[in-house]
């Protein structure tokens, strides 16, 4: 075997003059096939089109069924409060309800507050060490732990994107994209808080939890940035409310 130097410097390496011909005849072989199998398209191209656009029409199918839910939802308050002036009953029930609604999410809220915003670390860039790929993307966790320094630094209301939070929302990460509510969101995550700018920001800079991801903005320039409003106004939640859990049949025996 002869000995082989880079870049410029003399080398012997008899054995790849023979090589390299026949690597190159079985490279063009192989783009010969392709283009063939082809038929002058680009495959690649063509596959991910085909899945952009079913992610669009998946997307486009939500806010359709989010709209059609909100008239439905509508409708059902309009004729709650129609029979409420007929029995005295759900018109008590409706006006616990109507008193309930503004701490739990189904109202509009406006006041001053703060905007935190998360991004990914730039494509493209040369680290001083060789991270993984997980350390350059945002990550559930990193979201979830934004959202619970916020709501202990005394937060009276919550938005992430441009969905409002309530006790029940659920912070999902598949990849590098966010699913909140059943809608797909990719970065940057803006998460809106409403509350006092100073309590928010004390409560995010002490947050045992944000410790990592602050040291991989400074190591691998993830994004972190914190903004004060002066006004912000947080929509209503106007989602599904309906809570799902595992019931064991009667009858079934549960012993192990």
């Amino acid at each position: 075997m002869g000995t082989v130097r880079h870049r410029g410097r003399f080398a012997i390496a008899r054995p790849w003059s023979y090589v390299i011909p026949v690597l190159t005849l079985g490279a063009g072989t192989l783009f010969a096939a392709a283009s063939s199998t082809a038929r002058g398209t680009d495959l690649r191209d063509s596959s991910r089109t085909k899945l952009t656009e079913l992610i669009n029409a998946e997307q486009q199918r939500t806010a359709q069924d989010r709209d059609r839910y909100r008239l439905l939802q509508e409708q059902v308050d309009r004729i709650s409060r129609q029979a409420g002036r007929r029995d005295t009953r759900v018109e008590t029930a409706q006006g616990q309800a109507d008193r309930l609604a503004g701490a739990a999410g189904f109202t509009p809220l406006t006041g001053p507050g703060l905007r935190v915003v998360l991004n990914d670390a730039p494509r493209n860039r040369r680290f001083p060490d060789d991270p993984a790929p997980d350390d350059l993307v945002v990550h559930q966790g990193d979201i979830q732990a934004v959202v619970n320094a916020l709501w202990s630094g005394g937060a009276t209301g919550l938005q992430i994107m441009d969905q409002r939070l309530i006790s029940t929302s659920a912070v999902r990460c598949v990849g590098n994209t966010l699913i909140l509510q059943g809608v797909v969101y990719s970065p940057p995550y803006r998460i809106t808080a409403v509350g006092d700018a100073v309590r928010l920001r004390a409560a995010l800079d002490a947050s045992p939890d944000l410790i990592d991801y602050k040291d991989a903005v400074a190591q691998y320039g993830l994004g972190y940035a914190v903004k004060t409003l002066d006004r912000v106004t947080l929509p209503a939640y106007t989602g599904n409310v309906t809570l799902n859990f595992a019931q064991v049949p009667s009858g079934a025996n549960t012993n192990p």
